[in-house]
């Protein structure tokens, strides 16, 4: 997607990394409103996901609408990606996966699915987890599982699932040929043997904007200031 930052060097080879870039959900919870244009700081969220993207090396994403589709595909315009819309978005998530899946150029190493609601996750989070993704043990599918942790730096358990999620082109090969969801809560119990549980204390993986309570308490807990499309400030 011209790169701003390409990652390579080291002890492994470089990946070909594609991302499908979620932007289709009705926002129920949020009141109705396209999660992805929430701005933070002035910037709608889905602006900072690609800029994410494109420092993380990213090759080529996939951005995928459903509603509100106008007004999410204008702020992406400037952008270099493939827009693909899912006309069936009230479906579920799941729906909006496939949809990005089945618009990618291809082939990759290795595929992200990133949720345009998560407003802490920067390009160096996105550079962890294609780092873990390099030195998995096992597996064809890499999920964050993010540990709480103390005041003292201790962790506890349980540790929670987290996001973006990245897998090979044997998991896409799955993923598109059966009915395994990325976002259902027992996809590790479903497929037990193609995931990796990346273990990491990275918090940022865990934080997403469902509610307007989301974003009053992250206003709070950061002081940044976030609004709604409809320039109503939380």
């Amino acid at each position: 997607m011209g790169c701003l930052l390409k990652q390579g060097g080291g002890l492994f080879p470089r990946l070909r990394v594609a991302a499908v870039l979620l932007a289709a959900g009705e926002g129920k919870r949020m009141g109705g409103v396209a999660k992805s244009l929430i701005t933070l700081q002035g910037v709608p969220l889905i602006k900072r996901q690609l800029i994410a993207l494109s420092g993380a090396g990213v090759d080529e994403v996939v951005v995928v609408t459903g509603h509100e589709r106008e007004a999410v595909e204008a702020q992406v315009q400037s952008f270099p990606v493939t827009l693909a819309h899912n006309p069936a978005y009230r479906d579920g998530q799941q729906a909006s996966v496939r949809t990005g899946l089945q618009a990618l150029s291809g082939p990759f190493d290795v595929v992200m699915v990133v949720l345009a609601d998560q407003p802490l996750v920067g390009a160096a989070d996105l550079t962890e987890l294609l780092g873990a993704f390099k030195r998995r043990p096992h597996g064809h599918l890499l999920v964050p599982m993010v540990a709480a942790v103390g005041e003292q730096g201790e962790e506890h358990s349980p540790s929670q699932r987290g996001n973006p999620i990245l897998f090979d082109d044997v998991a896409l090969a799955q993923i598109l040929a059966s009915d395994l969801q990325l976002g259902c809560r027992h996809l590790i119990e479903q497929a037990p043997t193609m995931v990796y549980l990346h273990p990491t204390q990275n918090q940022r993986f865990l934080v997403d904007l469902d509610t307007p309570a989301d974003l009053q308490q992250l206003a709070l807990r950061t002081g940044w200031r976030l609004e709604l499309p409809e320039s109503s400030q939380v």
